[in-house]
């Protein structure tokens, strides 16, 4: 793996987190006092620059500005009981965004500049990690294509940063999930599985007019029936319903593998759970509700860790659910903290030590 000497470091003077808190902070508004910067240019991935965090200076013929070549990740550190910093299943979002990257016709970032240039600006940064329940430190990698001509191509040049922001809770409170039927997310054929910036604009038309009507975020369907369940908003979706925990397949392209779906997955195993990875229908989902066996409905993801649903509406029917009495949410989310802040052992190996 590449040696901190192979990047090119440069430390700010002064710490902005001398005049700020890290206790109540919103999700994404702060950012650290370092970022990662890296070019590729010539078929190859130039020096590696962690530097103060600072503006770009951008051509307004950027492809990426008209023509979306971008993807982007989200990971998250903590401190365990020790005050150690350390990163959750980081290899994974490695893994998918190299994957990503395929699909969108960009260079394959290699495993040292990624995870060796992650852990790095993470240790110079460590202060930042908050401490309070439900708070973390949210780690952005992204890609984006930086040739400066006008034409529908793959770029020959691409920029790969990752930044950093404290953060607090993204969902604060249970959601009202609306279930949309007009507008889709993704088809089979396209970039769904992907973490492309695209997919998120264009979503946001959809969720606009849901919360016009009231609720948090839309829980997407299928494009050629808007029957079968997709993903809920930014997150992957499960649902409770008798013995058994059922979560939309992948196998589709459709929906995006979350590194916090695969970790809920493995944990409601180990708590007894029946998992079915399958196709599910909204009319299954009604029927559940209305049998009184659909106990539970959360979502998934690296921002929202667990969210619980409190309210569903599929057309003028409204599922209405009292989360105060869930069990299996709350624990699995427990568990998942817990391991995350070192309060148990990880015998997954899910955390990545930040300090060499």
């Amino acid at each position: 793996m590449i040696a901190a000497a192979d990047f090119n470091i440069t430390r700010v003077e002064r710490s902005k987190l001398n005049e700020m808190t890290l206790e109540n902070i919103p999700f994404g508004k702060y950012f650290t006092d370092h970022m990662l910067e890296v070019d590729f240019e010539d078929g190859e991935w130039k020096t590696v620059e962690i530097k103060p965090y600072q503006p770009l200076l951008l051509s307004p013929s950027l492809a990426a500005l008209h023509y979306g070549q971008a993807i982007f990740e989200g990971i998250k550190a903590y401190k365990n009981q020790l005050g150690e910093a350390q990163i959750f299943r980081p290899f994974e979002n490695f893994k998918r965004f190299n994957i990503s990257a395929e699909r969108m016709q960009m260079p394959q970032i290699p495993e040292e500049i990624f995870m060796e240039g992650m852990r790095l600006l993470v240790e110079l940064d460590q202060n930042w990690i908050p401490q309070q329940e439900d708070h973390s430190l949210y780690i952005r990698p992204f890609m984006f294509s930086s040739d400066e001509l006008i034409g529908v191509r793959p770029s020959d040049k691409y920029k790969f940063m990752i930044i950093l922001s404290p953060t607090g809770p993204y969902y604060s409170a249970p959601m009202r999930i609306y279930v949309e039927e007009k507008y889709v997310r993704a088809v089979p054929g396209g970039v769904g599985y992907a973490k492309a910036a695209g997919n998120y604009g264009g979503a946001m038309f959809a969720t606009a007019q849901a919360k016009k009507k009231g609720y948090d975020q839309v829980l997407w369907t299928d494009a050629y029936e808007h029957k079968y369940v997709q993903e809920c908003g930014t997150m992957n979706v499960f649902f409770i319903i008798g013995d058994r925990a059922i979560t939309p397949d992948i196998e589709s392209g459709t929906i995006l593998a979350g590194v916090t779906r695969d970790t809920t997955i493995t944990l409601l195993r180990e708590m007894g759970f029946k998992v079915e990875e399958r196709p599910i229908s909204i009319d299954d989902i009604v029927d559940a509700y209305n049998a009184g066996i659909l106990y539970e409905v959360f979502g998934t993801g690296t921002a929202a860790t667990i969210s619980m649903i409190k309210e569903l509406r599929y057309k003028d029917f409204v599922m209405n659910f009292d989360v105060d009495k869930w069990q299996t949410a709350p624990a699995i989310k427990k568990a998942m903290t817990d391991i995350k802040e070192g309060k148990v052992e990880d015998v997954h190996g899910w955390m990545t030590r930040v300090s060499s």
